[in-house]
């Protein structure tokens, strides 16, 4: 009994200085809410890490894969039409791409905590068609804060 009391006592501790991760959900869209052409909704995420992000096939054709990740983050590759769950692990900047919608600028950033760790490799990746312009919008978006 003495055991339970004691367990009971310390556990609201434990407990309340345990961190709770978060799950965030980016749908995969033919349209965006400003009349974008193929989209991820919302296009940049903050999270922290061991935040789980839900890529979700809103409309179908799409998957999310990443391009570019942070040193000791796991890469993903989504199936066509389907949901992927990702777990984010390392700071930094993640970038994702649409695979068959990629040179239409489907591409979409998860930034974990700093984003300076790794925003300069993010910048170097060769963004192909209307993906170049999109990336950089919102780069510049990451780097300004947001």
């Amino acid at each position: 009994m003495k055991c339970l009391k004691t367990i009971l006592s310390i556990l609201p501790l434990i407990l309340g200085s345990m961190a709770f991760a978060a799950d965030h959900e980016v749908k995969m869209l033919n349209k965006g809410p400003d009349g974008q052409r193929m989209w991820f909704e919302p296009a940049i995420v903050i999270a922290e890490p061991g935040d789980t992000i839900t890529f979700i096939s809103f409309d179908r054709g799409h998957n999310s894969q990443s391009i570019m990740i942070p040193e000791g983050a796991e890469g993903w590759r989504g199936k066509i039409g389907q949901d992927v769950q990702v777990t984010v692990t390392a700071p930094g900047v993640y970038a994702y791409k649409c695979t068959p919608h990629y040179g239409m600028g489907m591409v979409g950033f998860v930034v974990v905590g700093d984003p300076s760790l790794n925003i300069e490799a993010i910048e170097g990746v060769r963004y192909p068609g209307r993906s170049k312009k999109v990336a950089a919008e919102l780069i510049k978006r990451i780097k300004e804060g947001i």
